[in-house]
């Protein structure tokens, strides 16, 4: 650690804005910093957090409506579980409830493991009698749930008149629909304090950010708020650090675009497939969907990667080359794809390499070995994931290297991907590949892609955000210069 962090100013836990009572903004001012708190508690960390977490851990504790929403690779679960910690120790919570996806139930437990080793946590999960003594047991601190064992638990939940001093949902980007079973089951459960962690507050619109506050602040916010005033109505509840923010701390990030040659067989399949589909569309007329479109868009992306008709793949011949160096300088490198299908095909391409699987066809288990194999055997120099599976939650630092072998629809989803390797304790530099077959389909989505990044900004900063987000008809029928029958949006889990 640099030295100069000892110099900087001790962190203070400041009280929120909407705390009024004088007695209870005393109660904040008269708190000592957080770092003697932190001594006289004689609390061991496996490592020394970083400063810009301890402010985290600043604006975490005194907030009972908060949401960590700082870029991914920045430490949010270790940030929250300190911050839990905390609370425990002086009394402040006894009952914590952490909702996550079910692929990162384990990780939460070890996180939870190694930065708050003494509390004593519960994973509530199997049949329906087994987790009803679960959600029961006394002297746990922290109990732990899946997003689809809350749903499906919401009624016994509710007539076990559990109540929770605290309730963190990870990957909080879930309830963006507010109509949603998953939304609707979250802010069923009694709580005195929620926090919401998230990399992605906002993916396509401003209602994404809503449907959050409705957990976090019910009524803070709405719909129809301009993008300025509604940054100013959740300055106080939402902290966000970007990496270029706490540079200091973090490794450089490399970007590339390798724009891809198809092999004449692939020209020749895609040129055919492009010409026969368009020439469908174009008969079809007014009768013609965004869903004719967009199953065209899916096969001609299938194409770039492989071959149709010959098995052929000129960015697995591409991927091979790159990868040799990685192995030969005995690194690691992470491979992205949408398709499992996709990650089958190049486990075979990539043998030599000990190519390794995760993805959501995977039990827990069997993914958990693979991160495991990946991790500790030198012999596996190459990860394969599915956006689905692999964009959230792991912790994968010492990989160097990211391929992402096709596009996905979101560029937050991208960067969550990305950020697997990108994020505190990385080792070195990290370059990231973006795959891109020339003349495609795959360039004309690029473009789309770098447009939608604008609008997470545009409301972070309170700036006035752009009049679409996604993926609209036009801009749908535009890929092949054709004119879209009506105005509709894309199905945001249409490539999932």
């Amino acid at each position: 650690m640099p030295t100069a962090r000892s110099a900087r100013p001790r962190t203070r836990i400041a009280p929120p804005q909407d705390v009024v009572k004088l007695s209870e903004r005393f109660f904040y001012l008269l708190q000592p910093d957080l770092e003697t708190m932190l001594q006289a508690g004689r609390l061991e960390f496996p490592r020394q957090p970083f400063p810009f977490q301890l402010d985290g851990m600043a604006f975490l504790m005194p907030r009972h409506g908060a949401v960590l929403a700082d870029e991914m690779g920045l430490g949010k679960s270790m940030q929250a579980i300190s911050s839990i910690r905390l609370l425990v120790r002086s009394g402040e919570a006894r009952r914590v409830l952490v909702v996550c996806p079910k692929g990162l139930v384990s990780n939460w437990t070890r996180e939870l493991a190694d930065w708050a080793p003494e509390l004593v946590v519960a994973v509530v999960e199997g049949d329906p009698q087994r987790r009803r003594w679960q959600w029961t047991l006394p002297d746990v601190p922290v109990k732990v749930a899946n997003y689809e064992v809350l749903v499906r638990d919401r009624d016994l939940v509710a007539e076990l008149g559990m109540s929770f001093d605290l309730v963190v949902l990870d990957e909080a980007q879930r309830i963006k629909n507010r109509s949603s079973q998953t939304s609707e089951a979250v802010r069923s459960v009694a709580r005195r304090r929620s926090w919401a962690l998230t990399g992605t507050p906002v993916e396509n619109s401003a209602d994404d950010l809503v449907g959050i506050f409705e957990f976090v602040a019910p009524g803070q916010i709405h719909e129809r708020m301009a993008p300025r005033a509604m940054g100013a109505a959740v300055a106080d509840h939402v902290l966000r650090r970007t990496k270029d923010k706490v540079l200091q701390d973090m490794p450089p990030r490399l970007n590339r675009d390798e724009r891809i040659e198809l092999t004449a067989e692939q020209r020749e399949t895609y040129r055919r497939a492009e010409e026969e589909g368009v020439l469908r569309l174009a008969d079809m007329g007014r009768e013609a969907t965004i869903r004719h479109v967009f199953e065209l868009v899916l096969r001609l992306k299938q194409i770039c990667n492989f071959d149709t008709a010959t098995g052929e793949s000129a960015k697995l011949d591409c991927l091979q080359a790159e990868l040799e160096e990685v192995q030969a300088s005995g690194r690691k490198a992470l491979v992205f794809s949408q398709w499992v299908e996709t990650l089958g095909r190049l486990r075979e391409g990539l043998g030599r390499f000990g190519a390794l699987e995760y993805h959501g066809g995977m039990s827990t288990a069997a993914r958990d070995e693979a991160i495991r194999r990946f991790r500790h055997e030198k012999r596996h120099s190459v990860l394969l994931l599915s956006y689905g599976a692999g964009a959230v939650g792991l912790n994968l630092q010492f990989s160097q290297y990211v391929f992402l072998f096709d596009r996905w629809w979101n560029p937050a989803v991208e960067d969550q991907a990305i950020n697997r390797a990108h994020r505190i304790g990385a080792v070195g530099a990290v370059t990231v590949t973006r795959f891109l077959s020339a003349d495609t389909i795959e360039e004309r989505i690029d473009e789309v892609l770098r447009r939608k990044r604008d609008l997470s900004d545009a409301i972070l900063s309170q700036a006035e955000a752009p009049a679409a987000s996604g993926l609209t008809a036009d801009e749908l029928f535009a890929l092949f210069k054709l004119a879209p029958p009506r105005a509709a949006e894309l199905p945001g889990n249409a490539a999932a």
